[in-house]
C-alpha cells in the first residue's frame, strides 16, 4: 500500500485503480469494473443502473438490499423491491416467473432481479449454478451481489466466471474473507459501468489518491485460494456449536466462512464469548453469527471451542 502508484481516481487516472479494476472484470467474464468504498455502494449503485423508474425490483426478503442497508433502496431509487422467501438463501424461479408474468398481465412492471451469493442471512449457502442459470432465463437483468463470491466458488469447485455468467452486473468484496481493509468492486457492460460511474459520485463515492487502498486489494485478489482454510474452520465451529446447543445448527448446511446458531439468549452469549476474546454477533433476534476471516488460524480455533463450550 506504501509503495502504490496512485492518481486521481474522480478523473479515472489512478493506475493502480484501474489496474484493480481490469483484474477484476477479466476475472468475473465481464467487460469492466468499478471500484467503490462499500457492498452496499455497489448494491445500490446497481439499483439505479438496473432499476427502472416506476417498477418493481425482485429480491429475497433477507438479502443484504432489503435487510441490511437501512432501507436504502426507499431513499435511492424509484423502484418498489418485491421480496420472495429465500430461507435455503435462493429464490424460486417459478416464484419469479409467475410475478413478471402477472406484470405483462397488467400488474406491475419488473425491471430487474437481485441475488445475492453466497447468502449470508442464512449462514453463508452457495447457489446452484443451475438455479442461477434458470432465474437469468427470466428474461430481466440480473444482479448478483457476490459480496463473498469468491467463498462461493471455492466452496462449489467453479469459477467466479462461471458464477457471474448469468448476471448483468456482480459484485464482490475485497473485504470480509478476502482480507482488505476496505472495498468493493461492481462489475458488468461498459456501458452500465460508466453510468454507474456516475452514480457513484452521486452517492459521495468518488475517491481521490486511492491506489492505496486498491493495492490491497489486487493482494486480496491473488490470495483466494486460502478460503478453503475459513470453510474448515467454519464448520469445525458449526460442530462445537452443536455440541454445546443441540440441534442450534446444521453443519451440514454451513458451505462456506458464516456459521450461524440459535440460542435462547444471543446477548448473552455475544457478551460471554467477547469475554473470551471471540468477537461475535447477534445475526437476529434468536440467533448468533460468527465468521471465520483471514487473520484467524486453528490456535483462534481452540479458543473458540472453549469459549463455546463454556457459554451460558
Amino acid at each position: 500500500m506504501a509503495d502504490a502508484e496512485v492518481g486521481d481516481d474522480g478523473f479515472g487516472d489512478d493506475p493502480t485503480v484501474r489496474r484493480l479494476e481490469a483484474t477484476f472484470a477479466e476475472r468475473v467474464g465481464k467487460e469492466q469494473a468499478l471500484f467503490v468504498p462499500s457492498g452496499t455502494m455497489a448494491n445500490q449503485i446497481a439499483l439505479r443502473v438496473l432499476g427502472v423508474p416506476g417498477t418493481t425490483v425482485l429480491a429475497g426478503r433477507r438479502q443484504h438490499l432489503v435487510a441490511r442497508e437501512e432501507a436504502a433502496a426507499g431513499m435511492n431509487a424509484a423502484v418498489q423491491v418485491v421480496t420472495f422467501e429465500d430461507d435455503d438463501g435462493t429464490l424460486d424461479p417459478t416464484e419469479l416467473e409467475r410475478w413478471v408474468q402477472d406484470g405483462r398481465a397488467g400488474w406491475s412492471a419488473s425491471s430487474a432481479i437481485f441475488v445475492e451469493d453466497t447468502h449470508g442471512e442464512v449462514g453463508g449457502r452457495v447457489w446452484p449454478l443451475e438455479q442461477l442459470e434458470a432465474v437469468a432465463a427470466l428474461g430481466l437483468p440480473v444482479h448478483l451481489d457476490g459480496a463473498r463470491l469468491w467463498n462461493a466458488a471455492v466452496a462449489s469447485g467453479t469459477t467466479v466466471a462461471e458464477r457471474a455468467a448469468h448476471a448483468t452486473t456482480v459484485t464482490c468484496c475485497v473485504s470480509k474473507g478476502l482480507g482488505a481493509p476496505v472495498g468493493s468492486l461492481l462489475a458488468g457492460p461498459h456501458d452500465l459501468v460508466a453510468r454507474a460511474r456516475v452514480e457513484r459520485k452521486r452517492l459521495g463515492g468518488g475517491m481521490r489518491q486511492v491506489g492505496i487502498l486498491a493495492a490491497a486489494a489486487l493482494v486480496a485478489l491473488d490470495r483466494v485460494e486460502r478460503l478453503a482454510d475459513d470453510h474448515a474452520r467454519a464448520r469445525r465451529v458449526a460442530r462445537d456449536a452443536a455440541t454445546r446447543w443441540p440441534g442450534s445448527v446444521d453443519v451440514a448446511l454451513v458451505h462456506t466462512n458464516i456459521v450461524r446458531i440459535e440460542v435462547p439468549d444471543p446477548a448473552a452469549v455475544v457478551a460471554h464469548l467477547a469475554g473470551a476474546g471471540v468477537l461475535a454477533a447477534a445475526g437476529g433476534a434468536t440467533c448468533v453469527r460468527l465468521v471465520t476471516h483471514a487473520d484467524v488460524d486453528d490456535a483462534d480455533m481452540d479458543r473458540v471451542a472453549a469459549a463455546l463450550e463454556a457459554a451460558p
